[in-house]
């Protein structure tokens, strides 16, 4: 479980002081995918830099697990698997290299190695690309490099930012799978998306972010009930524009 309680972030600019992030809470439960969502600029990937330790909130905590990510943050790392907004991947070196560079910064045996790197080339459908140099790869592969290399060492809690912006249909399908997997299996699961659709079918909770603020939270359903309108984009749409916000 992953949980954020009224975190903070200011950022100094040539103009003045700007404000990314501004008292935002939430849970995310294991076993359940929570999506956040929000207009560009709400605050959303500040709010993940947070969760995954890359900023420290000016005021507020994160826990993973019931863990202070402030005060042992390398423990916060080890129980994350993380799909930043930035997710290159070592040109040189091939899928399974890049994996597996990854596992032995988490310190992996060999062992353990081979055998999570298959069981994620298995989920993810990389086969035909897992002894290939990444120099080339499209964005599909790319992304299924990096979420591999990211779950490597088999984390409860999964963070990830837009992992299907710029895939195909078939790869997006895929992906979306996936995620509906690491929920089966009990994980702690986290994303970002523009895509409505998306976060209706995958989301067992929406945390809408706008102004640096949570204005709502709840399912789909519970979103649209409480704005009164019939699809999700609309209840998005009224929720971002109300002053107030809603709180389910």
């Amino acid at each position: 479980m992953i949980i954020a309680r009224d975190l903070h972030k200011s950022f100094r600019t040539k103009t003045g002081t700007v404000t990314a992030v501004d008292g935002v809470s939430f849970e995310a439960r294991d076993g359940e995918i929570t999506g956040l969502l929000g207009p560009n600029g709400a605050g959303k990937t500040t709010t993940m830099r947070m969760l995954y330790t890359l900023m420290r909130p000016d005021r507020g905590e994160v826990t993973v697990d019931g863990v202070d990510a402030a005060r042992e943050p390398h423990k916060v790392r080890r129980a994350l698997g993380v799909l930043p907004d930035a997710r290159g991947v070592y040109k040189r070196l091939t899928a399974r290299e890049n994996i597996a560079y990854f596992g032995e910064l988490h310190g992996l045996s060999r062992a353990r190695i081979e055998q999570r790197t298959q069981a994620l080339s298995d989920a993810l459908d990389m086969g035909e690309i897992l002894d290939r140099q990444t120099e080339g790869f499209s964005q599909g592969q790319r992304t299924k490099t990096a979420i591999a290399r990211a779950l490597v060492h088999d984390p409860r809690n999964v963070i990830l930012d837009e992992p299907t912006n710029g895939l195909d249909v078939m790869t997006t399908r895929a992906m979306r799978g996936f995620l509906q997997r690491l929920r089966d299996e009990g994980r702690c699961v986290i994303f970002s998306s523009h895509i409505m659709q998306e976060v209706a079918a995958l989301c067992d909770r929406i945390v809408v972010i706008a102004q640096g603020r949570v204005v709502a939270a709840g399912s789909a359903d519970e979103l649209r009930a409480q704005t009164g309108e019939q699809n999700l984009e609309d209840a998005f749409v009224k929720v971002i524009g109300s002053e107030e916000g809603l709180h389910v």
